[in-house]
């Protein structure tokens, strides 16, 4: 079962926007480039990893049982990005850049065992429309935060503590079993990952003018594309939760 559970990473505190226009920074533009070439290449790596389990038997039992329930292998697999977002968050000053890539692709690759389950949930043609429409939404929304004059902080911190109510709620769910509640979850899960794609584009441009040129700035496009990547992946979760026809 894939998990819709975003741990905000503390190396990216809110920042206030700046007063310089970032919209014609060379620099600029590499450093969100490359973030967004890694959250790509997670995505893309996180996809084939979930079909490769899925589609091979032998593979997918060392995960899941029959029914779709993770094994004691699964659960290591599904709780480790958790593990691997702490260990980034508090080894950051002592990693190398190289650590941190792999730790993302690492995680990257757990997360597509753990999103390997969907594809006996859902219709590959209902998956493959919900992730255009993902795909189109993040754009739209990241380049809405990228171009913005407004100072979407407030905003972020809106959404944040929407984010841990929807953790909250989503732990409680798992003895409630309530149908309303989930459907409540789900609605607000889009809205809360389509506000927080925004926030954090704004967040990590502004980031730029204070890591540029120091030793912390490729560090900080590895965590950046982890937050963007996390954005994407829960937004394509909770969509396909509205979109996805069952198997």
């Amino acid at each position: 079962m894939a998990n819709n559970f975003d741990p905000r990473l503390g190396a990216f505190r809110a920042q206030a926007p700046g007063a310089v226009d970032a919209g014609y920074d060379a620099g600029l533009r590499s450093y969100m480039l490359s973030i967004y070439n890694y959250m790509a290449s997670g995505v893309l790596l996180t996809g084939i990893v979930a079909l490769l389990v899925y589609s091979t038997p032998a593979l997918f039992a060392v995960f899941f049982n029959q029914v779709g329930a993770p094994t004691m292998m699964g659960w290591v697999a599904m709780l480790s990005p958790l593990a691997i977002i702490l260990a980034m968050n508090f080894g950051l000053a002592r990693m190398s850049e190289g650590t941190l890539k792999a730790l993302f692709w690492g995680f990257a690759a757990l997360m597509g065992v753990s999103m390997s389950t969907i594809f006996a949930r859902y219709t590959g043609a209902s998956i493959a429309q919900t992730f255009f429409v993902t795909a189109a939404a993040f754009g739209g929304l990241s380049l809405y935060g990228y171009t913005t004059k407004r100072d979407l902080s407030a905003m972020g911190r809106f959404f944040m503590m929407g984010l841990i109510g929807i953790i909250v709620a989503s732990l409680a769910n798992i003895f409630f079993k309530s149908g309303s509640l989930q459907l409540a979850i789900n609605i607000l899960g889009v809205v809360i990952f389509a506000g927080l794609t925004a926030y954090d584009t704004q967040r990590l441009r502004e980031l730029y003018f204070q890591v540029a040129g120091s030793d912390f700035a490729g560090k900080s496009a590895v965590l950046g594309a982890l937050t963007l990547y996390l954005n994407f992946i829960n937004l394509f979760q909770f969509l396909l939760s509205f979109m996805g026809n069952r198997e």
